[in-house]
């Protein structure tokens, strides 16, 4: 069974798999046939690389492809944004003192829902399910301030020991490019 992006595939009977069923169904399916040619069995979780990837959750980002990395050489965490949130720094923490990763790569991007958003999103989630989120949201206006301020935040966290390379790029949706940010600018 071919997977295909969402790009690729109108809504409709034809995007069902081939037995019916829903996306999961189509995604349970291509992952027997995954396991069907697994050769990563004996594969450690300590990243080869020693390097963590905090990237934005967006479709469009691919960042073992886009940052010429292959399955094993990386952890990579994602939410919307890249924003480096308290659950972030967790990750890190665990991934730099358990699994022994040394660098940090933050991956934003042009085009990021992020910058449509705003701290009413909270309030707008409120009035609809009657309890208000504990987490902000996180969003930006300016995508270089907040790959700064990501950078910042795992610099200065007391429970990350490695912050010497720390490093903050965007990548360009529409030419797959990414240009790194000057954390002192």
């Amino acid at each position: 069974m071919d997977m295909t992006t969402s790009a690729s595939v109108s809504p409709g009977p034809e995007s069902a798999p081939a037995s019916g069923g829903t996306v999961t169904d189509r995604i349970v399916e291509a992952n027997a046939q995954y396991a069907a040619a697994f050769g990563n069995a004996g594969m450690d979780a300590k990243p080869a690389l020693h390097v963590a990837v905090v990237a934005c959750m967006d479709a469009r980002l691919d960042p073992l492809a886009a940052l010429g990395l292959a399955l094993g050489d990386c952890h990579t965490i994602r939410n919307a944004g890249g924003v480096v949130t308290d659950d972030v720094i967790r990750s890190l923490a665990i991934s730099q003192r358990k699994l022994g990763t040394r660098s940090v790569v933050l991956v934003h991007h042009t085009g990021c829902g992020m910058e449509t958003l705003t701290e009413d999103f909270r309030g707008e989630l409120e009035a609809e399910v009657g309890q208000r989120p504990a987490w902000a949201v996180e969003c930006f206006s300016d995508v270089d301030q907040d790959v700064r301020q990501s950078m910042r935040r795992v610099r200065t966290s007391p429970f990350l020991p490695h912050t010497d390379d720390v490093r903050g790029f965007v990548f360009d949706v529409k030419t797959g490019l990414l240009r790194e940010i000057d954390p002192a600018s």
